[in-house]
């Protein structure tokens, strides 16, 4: 029961990502994806899925929303037009630097967000992962703080609040 628990949230998943970039709900295409979303699920519903009860969990999927709201119309907008901002001063006000940024959360995914999170950040791109020590290695256009927990205010405290609400 438990496989199956997995399958089936696999199964949707790649379901409406298929619609959703097909782009099309024609009775072929729609056909086509359950077949594909079928097919995928079953070869890597143990791969990706290890707690299968988190996928019946409404609230989490409710703060997936509000933070791709937040990212993708607060800060993304924010870091583009800062980038913007920098690029086309006649100074080009730059400090870059390598910093790093500790992170508290406990699964892969949150994890993956958060790095996924700063890297499609303007500004800012991890470079390097290191999971023993729960650490970012990041590349930031303007490193204004070099000590870690106050970078990790500046680059990453927001996804990881909300990443660890979503996964952990």
């Amino acid at each position: 029961m438990r496989f199956v628990g997995k399958v089936l949230g696999v199964f949707f998943l790649v379901f409406i990502i298929y619609v959703v970039f097909s782009g099309s709900v024609s009775a072929y295409d729609l056909i086509t994806g359950v077949l594909v979303a079928l097919a995928t699920s079953v070869i890597t519903a143990n791969l990706v899925i290890s707690n299968p009860s988190k996928l019946i969990q409404v609230w989490r999927l409710g703060w997936l929303l509000i933070y791709s709201i937040r990212y993708f119309f607060v800060d993304e907008v924010r870091a583009h037009l800062d980038v913007m901002r920098r690029i086309l001063h006649p100074k080009m006000p730059i400090n870059p630097g390598i910093v790093k940024v500790p992170y508290e959360v406990v699964s892969d995914y949150a994890m993956l967000t958060i790095a996924n999170s700063i890297t499609n950040t303007p500004g800012t791109v991890v470079v390097d992962v290191f999971p023993e020590e729960k650490a970012f290695y990041v590349h930031w256009i303007n490193a204004v703080a070099t000590e870690s927990a106050e970078a990790r205010k500046h680059v990453s405290e927001v996804f990881e609040r909300f990443a660890k609400r979503i996964f952990d």
